[in-house]
């Protein structure tokens, strides 16, 4: 059992909204997580991909009120988002007897669906809260090369054998393609979303290119936009915003593009193995992204997550903006053991003019690799984040 640093924040979140959305990709462990906050109260747990629970709530209004003293668990609400109607008046009606907080934790995988329904009808009544794949931060430093190979999804993470966890990956995404993403809504085609998906995992932290992938895949700039937007609403890829300040320098404005885990990009990529990886073009980008996930997951809630690139050449991986703090934290990752800095990072900083310099890299030392600038492990980073 790993445990899961929103666990405290979800809790917090019940003792104060009557509603809360927890959100994230299938498989990242969010029924686990409800079930552990449900086991510490009166609950009562429904899956809506059970046709014996989502015909027990045929008619909502007869059925939730004989659990208004329980905590209503509702997982993978998007095969029944009409509930969200039902629950504005629920809450409402609970509030004026004083029944206000704790009421109704809702489980799905993110969708512009999803979203679009419960901010329209609980505005002001529920509270979003996002579960990502486990990161480096609550794996740990001896799961850490485990998790890099595998990814955080648990069943992946945890898998007897690597072997195993990749055909659970590829299972996974043969999953998502063929059937929960048409459950979701739109309908492309399985294997032209699978070649779209298998382009990002090759071009792993790079910049977005739209007209290049619209030319490999035969369509326009619009549909390639499309299909980015379904993955990145799903939380399956994580588009980085450049940074931008008022300065007089040519910035790049495309954003960068992550398949936010890590054991995906090789699934998608076929890599099974840690010598396969360590051998592959993409393990750079792949370990920048597992570092970039991480630490964002780790930052405290309102951070802002860009990165920095000139057109000179300057650039910086990472600029965590973090709630209650005048100046940017602009980390810099490495995979290595002995990380050095290039130029460009320190012509950065001058322009960014960063309250800390930091290098993550792939040792378990801290020291300092210049001055005003520490290396530290991955772990550690995000345990400091989380601690604030």
């Amino acid at each position: 059992m790993i445990r899961r640093r929103l666990l405290p924040l979800l809790t917090t979140a019940l003792a104060e909204s009557p509603a809360v959305a927890l959100l994230g990709p299938r498989q990242a462990g969010k029924t686990t997580l409800a079930l552990e906050v449900a086991g510490t109260r009166p609950s009562v747990y429904l899956d809506l991909e059970s046709e014996a629970d989502r015909a027990k709530l045929s008619e909502p209004e007869l059925y939730l009120p004989r659990h208004e003293d329980e905590l209503v668990v509702l997982d993978e609400i998007q095969r029944a988002p009409q509930l969200f109607r039902s629950l504005r008046g629920l809450i409402d009606a609970g509030r004026r007897r004083g029944r206000g907080q704790g009421r109704f934790l809702v489980l799905g995988s993110a969708s512009i669906d999803l979203l679009a329904q419960s901010s329209e009808s609980l505005a002001g009544r529920i509270r979003y809260l996002e579960l990502a794949p486990v990161d480096a931060g609550e794996a740990g430093a001896a799961r850490l090369d485990a998790l890099w190979l595998r990814g955080g999804f648990p069943e992946s993470l945890l898998a007897a054998s690597d072997g195993r966890s990749l055909r659970w990956r590829t299972d996974f995404v043969r999953t998502y393609l063929e059937r929960d993403i048409p459950q979701l809504g739109p309908r492309i085609p399985a294997e032209t979303l699978r070649r779209f998906w298998t382009m990002l995992a090759h071009q792993q932290g790079g910049l977005l290119n739209a007209a290049a992938l619209a030319r490999s895949l035969a369509v326009d700039g619009k549909t390639v936009a499309s299909y980015l937007d379904l993955l990145v609403d799903l939380l399956l890829v994580r588009r980085l915003a450049p940074w931008h300040g008022n300065v007089r320098k040519r910035l790049v404005k495309s954003p960068k593009v992550y398949v936010r885990d890590s054991g995906i990009v090789h699934a998608l990529l076929g890599i099974g193995d840690r010598e396969a990886l360590l051998a592959h073009p993409v393990a750079g980008g792949s370990w920048e992204g597992l570092a970039i996930e991480s630490l964002i997951a780790a930052a405290p809630d309102g951070a802002e997550a860009s990165f920095f690139r000139t057109a000179a050449g300057a650039e910086i991986d990472l600029v965590l903006e973090l709630p209650g703090r005048r100046r940017p934290w602009v980390i810099e990752i490495k995979r290595g053991l002995a990380p050095r800095l290039e130029r460009g990072f320190h012509l950065a900083c001058e322009t960014v003019r960063p309250e800390r310099r930091l290098v993550v890299y792939g040792g378990a030392e801290r020291f300092p690799l210049a001055e005003g600038v520490e290396a530290l492990a991955l772990p550690d980073l995000c345990a400091e984040l989380a601690a604030g």
